[in-house]
């Protein structure tokens, strides 16, 4: 049974005619934009802005309208996964690498409704390496000063070569441990010169929408 489309069949049952779209990106959000494109082809009349250029270029293949954001002043639902949901909604994403286009078409969102498998529900924040976005210039200041937070940074690396992010900077994957004050922390990277930003989403949350093993889904809500 596949949980993450589970949730993203009933998460995409959300939308309304009308609506513009904001389309994550990773596993979980693939299985949206597929069964979006199916009620599109049904006659559903929306348009998207998606989070990374691999979720556009899906979206655009299956017929999907699109906007730019330059276009619009508000989303009013975003659809995206998660690699961490805690008990109060806070979120860990960025395992995709597009924790800050992602975060922005969140925060532009009337209402951004997670999807996840069960597993992804923890107790608290941290198992999963934190991702941070930095720019290149003076990365190794930036790393000294996430390794001083406690990070343990490490820049990250696909097939054999630094991954660069849609938007030409790098992501540093640090593992602080249990974090306990996800906001706190947030507001304490997003200090440091050379963060871009980082993949802790606190207070953003509309709701959760948890695909479980049985094929049954649950929706959590603040």
């Amino acid at each position: 049974m596949n949980m993450k489309r589970i949730a993203a069949e009933r998460a995409v049952e959300w939308i309304e005619d009308g609506m513009t779209v904001g389309l994550g990106t990773g596993s979980t959000a693939y299985w949206a934009i597929l069964r979006i494109a199916e009620r599109v082809k049904e006659g559903l009349n929306i348009r998207a802005a998606a989070s990374s250029i691999r979720s556009e270029e899906l979206a655009k293949e299956h017929g999907i309208p699109f906007v730019s954001l330059d276009e619009i002043d508000r989303i009013d639902l975003t659809i995206d996964g998660a690699d961490e949901v805690d008990p109060d909604l806070n979120l860990t994403k960025g395992g995709g690498g597009a924790l800050l286009r992602e975060k922005v078409l969140a925060a532009a969102s009337d209402k951004f409704v997670v999807i996840v498998d069960e597993s992804k529900v923890v107790s608290s924040l941290g198992a999963f390496p934190l991702p941070v976005e930095i720019v290149p210039f003076g990365s190794r200041l930036t790393l000294n000063a996430l390794a001083a937070l406690g990070g343990q940074p490490t820049v990250r690396e696909k097939d054999g070569q630094r991954f660069v992010s849609d938007n030409g900077n790098w992501i540093a994957d640090c593992r602080f441990g249990r974090i306990a004050n996800p906001a706190q922390l947030s507001a304490e990277l997003n200090r440091i010169p050379g963060v871009v930003d980082n993949g802790l989403f606190t207070g953003m949350t509309t709701a959760v929408v948890v695909g479980k093993l049985d094929g049954s889904t649950s929706v959590l809500r603040p």
